[in-house]
């Protein structure tokens, strides 16, 4: 990531977690309070969605995985990101609710050791293992369990962005060069151990309030 790229992030987080004390206008309901009491934890379903896809990626030390390998085992919150993304509503939103996730878990005994976050590029053109480390450094705690992951091409990613139906278009320039910018939906993923998908949040549902909810949920229900 580049030195504008990591300031801009890092800007975008600041009027984020301000949100609340200023009254700063943001859309995203994900950077305030939410505005409702969530149902107790247990005291709803959440079925099956699907399945999460496999395929292979790269973590931030260019080491070769099957993302089911990195799924396995887990309770998985997972999204999918690049991480220049310019909209505070979109990228960014996903890695801030994220980070509050795990602050949540961090000293949580009955979740922190049952929870991978994941954070997988959609741009292996620029995010590449390097850039991903060097934007986990923003988020990322020593003591939780947070991956970022990118893929080696296009011919890896595809597959697994069909797989999990994650648009996203690439902006080109006249010239015909990618430009570095997408349009994409923000699509986050509840999954399972079984590696079920049993939730998907967008950006006007995503909020770590209810995301620490349906783990619960899943824990409670699961075991």
């Amino acid at each position: 990531m580049t030195n504008v790229g990591a300031a801009l992030l890092g800007m975008l987080l600041l009027v984020a977690g301000a949100h609340a004390s200023t009254g700063a206008t943001v859309l995203a309901p994900g950077y305030g309070q939410l505005a409702f009491t969530p149902p107790a934890a247990g005291s709803y379903s959440l079925p099956a969605l699907g399945d999460a896809v496999d395929g292979r990626v790269l973590d931030r030390d260019a080491r070769q995985w099957h993302l089911h390998d990195v799924l396995d085992g887990k309770l998985v919150l997972m999204g999918f990101i690049y991480t220049h993304c310019p909209d505070v509503n979109g990228c960014p939103l996903a890695s801030y609710v994220m980070k509050q996730v795990q602050e949540r878990l961090v000293n949580d005994a009955q979740l922190r050791d049952q929870v991978r976050l994941i954070s997988l590029s959609f741009d292996p053109d620029l995010d590449t293992p390097e850039a991903m480390k060097a934007y986990s450094r923003h988020f990322r705690r020593e003591d939780f369990d947070w991956r970022f992951l990118t893929t080696n091409s296009e011919t890896d990613l595809l597959p697994i962005l069909q797989g999990y139906g994650q648009f996203r278009q690439k902006v080109y320039d006249e010239d015909g060069s990618y430009a570095g910018s997408m349009s994409h939906l923000l699509r986050v993923y509840l999954i399972d151990r079984d590696k079920q998908i049993r939730n998907i949040y967008s950006a006007g549902f995503l909020h770590a309030d209810t995301v620490v909810n349906d783990l619960r949920t899943l824990l409670l229900t699961q075991d």
